[in-house]
């Protein structure tokens, strides 16, 4: 094939090409290593301790160990590397991953968004695509039931905040169990160390990890991957040795016919201590949420090729020493490293476990930023702490309340095994909902033959409700926890929703004709004075009563009236050139437009410091290109408008917000007066105000207050 003449002229052959972009994968797989795999990667710290924290009793012929490494290897292989790696990292939503990626896109190909304010222009947003339009009876009968029935649709809303409660709860255990476990190794070399002082120093070290988190990853995100990769490349080669020199047969156990002999002899027991088992994919779940930060080539490149192999002769080679050690079983990791690298290998597995845990703490930021842009979630304080890098953020009051959290659960428990518990049954929820999310993604956004769904739902769902179903039954040793956690954050998130929902159908409701406000000028006395006002609102349509409220009792408002409203759309990103959507508001002499402001998902509004620019240039621009007629005289008038405009914004800006207060009626019940009364009068009480997250001047700032009733 002939180079095209721009290759010629730059002189960049193909190959060049195909190398420069080999490299950039490379590069990008390496860099993954210190960010989406620092939970993963720590797991054998603790997974053979609390497998084998029961009643599970080892034997002469190493049945049981043959068994449990059996385990770890097929659910690593069918569901860290078949179902994530190769089925789900293809369910991205614009190069987005995680919970909400699956949910945004069930919502746009099925119309099942429960966001108000839903435009068809928003359908039209580049990044709103839907594929093509070719259904199969599956989708098609999936897609008309969950249209038809609206309950269902919440019900899914409600199921993905289960699981995205699940994966806030992994944020407390990951730091907890990884940092206690890495720790407790200096036991082995210091026996007369008494426990209290290993759990003081993992709760110094946890203080310390989440005290960092307000200066950003970015200052050392590039010591990640060396100390990630020298993790990874130290455990990997440790297990080459233990295997070689402990029981070289144990590859053997490679064969699923020891999963069958181990339950087989184990029975009752063996089926609870898969409990343990599970915690060796923890963290896979990160692969596919942390994707929009890598390329899925990438990612896929780094475990296939260097993370599953580590992983898989880590844990061969602990479990070739422990078939030779069976008194070594609940402190097996640090007793198979040879005493020469002792110390070396813990010191890096303290600093892989911290960044292990600086992995969850960053995804529960993004996490909680997308609630809150879902209306899921009171508005809290979003820190960028990196200019050039989208999506580093830091959230004050998420970040200390996750630290006490970890903290109580590491002074409470203290005990890693019964924090394993807990934490297996967060990890297997995220995954049981990411497969469930998966399956009408298949059949929705992928319209797969139903052959094909129920095959992936029955192959990896079984699998995953085996490992749910043991850890359910250690909830009285631990998995009361994560229980816990996900019930209080979906109980704020429930009612935070409900009460916005309430609020903006109150809105619907109540909005006010502009012919009525305009046509009452003459009789109470309304004048419009210089300058640009906005008035903020939840509407996209019509005028909000609580601009009626205002000019009721100020029967007067600015020469130009913008109605703003700031809402999400159902896609991770909005681009600056699809940001605003510019329309008059009644005649063109009443000077009135709306602009709807949008943002996606992943989106964080950070450009508020120049809003009124960028909504002035917006409203400009509409002016501009209206359709109109061509004449001079049109021509004429539109510079006149414009002119206007920019006079008005001279004279200065004001802001009107409205304030409002949710009640519960009289006759409503005391679980739902407790709800909105209390509940979420104290969220909103105490969550960011509007005018903050706008960041609006206090000098330019007008309030008005409303109440409604739900």
């Amino acid at each position: 094939m002939n180079q095209s003449p721009t290759l010629i002229e730059q002189g960049i052959s193909r190959q060049h090409l195909k190398t420069a972009s080999y490299a950039n994968v490379l590069t990008l797989a390496y860099q993954s290593l210190g960010v989406i795999y620092g939970d993963l990667s720590t797991s054998p710290l603790y997974v053979y301790k609390t497998t084998f924290s029961g009643k599970l009793s080892l034997h002469e012929d190493d049945e049981e160990i043959f068994g449990v490494f059996s385990f770890i290897f097929w659910t690593f292989t069918l569901i860290a590397l078949f179902k994530y790696v190769f089925i789900v990292l293809s369910a991205d939503d614009n190069g987005e991953g995680g919970t909400f990626a699956l949910y945004s896109l069930l919502c746009r190909y099925a119309k099942l968004s429960v966001l108000p304010n839903h435009q068809e222009t928003d359908e039209k947003l580049s990044t709103y695509a839907t594929g093509s339009p070719g259904e199969t009876k599956q989708s098609t009968a999936v897609k008309s039931f969950l249209e038809k029935h609206p309950k269902s649709q919440k019900c899914l809303l409600i199921f993905v905040l289960l699981g995205t409660c699940m994966a806030i709860g992994d944020s407390v255990l990951t730091p907890t169990i990884s940092v206690l476990s890495a720790v407790s190794g200096v036991k082995l070399k210091i026996p007369e160390l008494h426990e209290n002082y290993v759990v003081i120093i993992s709760c110094i070290i946890l203080v310390a990890i989440f005290s960092v988190q307000r200066y950003g990853t970015h200052r050392v995100a590039f010591i990640f991957a060396p100390i990630s990769t020298a993790w990874l490349l130290s455990i990997s080669s440790i297990g080459v040795y233990n295997t070689i020199k402990w029981n070289p047969h144990i590859v053997s156990a490679l064969s699923p016919v020891y999963m069958y002999k181990f339950l087989r002899s184990t029975g009752l027991e063996g089926w609870v201590s898969l409990g343990g088992v599970v915690l060796s994919i923890t963290g896979v779940e990160t692969m596919f949420a942390d994707l929009g930060h890598f390329s899925s080539l990438s990612i896929k490149v780094a475990f296939s090729f260097f993370v599953y192999p580590c992983l898989i002769l880590a844990y061969m080679g602990e479990a070739a020493f422990l078939s030779k050690h069976h008194e070594d079983i609940q402190r097996s990791f640090y007793k198979a490293i040879p005493e020469p690298v002792f110390w070396p290998v813990f010191i890096i597995a303290t600093f892989a476990a911290v960044i292990g845990s600086q992995a969850v703490i960053s995804a529960t930021f993004s996490i909680i930023s997308q609630c809150c842009a879902l209306d899921c979630f009171p508005r809290v304080k979003i820190i960028h702490t990196s200019s050039k890098i989208h999506g580093q953020i830091y959230i004050p009051e998420v970040n200390w309340m996750l630290m006490c959290l970890c903290l109580a659960v590491t002074v409470g428990l203290r005990d890693t095994n019964m924090i394993g518990h807990a934490y297996g049954l967060a990890v297997t929820s995220v995954m049981l909902v990411t497969t469930c999310l998966m399956t009408l993604v298949m059949t929705i956004v992928w319209k797969q033959r139903i052959i094909t769904v129920l095959a992936f739902l029955l192959c990896f769902g079984s699998i995953e409700l085996l490992y749910f179903s043991s850890c359910v039954y250690k909830i009285p040793e631990g998995g009361w926890i994560p229980i816990l956690l996900s019930l209080t954050f979906m109980a704020v998130m429930y009612i935070w929703n409900y009460g916005t929902t309430k609020k903006h159908e109150f809105d619907v409701e109540n909005k006010v004709s502009i012919d009525r406000i305009i046509a009452l000028g003459p009789s109470i006395g309304m004048v419009r004075v210089p300058g640009i006002g906005l008035v903020y609102t939840n509407l996209v349509t019509g005028v909000p009563a609580v601009f009626g409220h205002f000019v009721t009792n100020l029967p007067a408002f600015h020469r130009i009236l913008v109605f703003v409203c700031v809402k999400s759309v159902q896609v991770p990103y909005v681009g600056e050139e699809e940001r605003f959507v510019i329309s008059r508001v009644g005649p063109k002499e009443y000077g009135m437009f709306r602009s709807v402001v949008r943002y996606g998902y992943r989106d964080v509004p950070r450009e508020m410091y120049d809003f009124e620019s960028r909504l002035v240039s917006a409203i400009v621009e509409f002016v501009e290109t209206e359709p109109g007629g061509e004449e001079g005289s049109e021509l004429r008038r539109r510079k006149e408008e414009i002119l206007e405009i920019m006079e008005a914004k001279e004279a200065g800006v004001a802001y009107i917000l409205g304030q409002s207060y949710a009640k519960a009626k009289q006759s409503s019940s005391v679980v739902k007066k407790l709800a909105v009364n209390v509940v979420f009068a104290f969220m909103s009480t105490n969550c960011r105000g509007t005018d903050v997250v706008l960041n609006v001047p206090h000098t330019s700032l007008l309030e008005v207050g409303m109440v409604y009733y739900v």
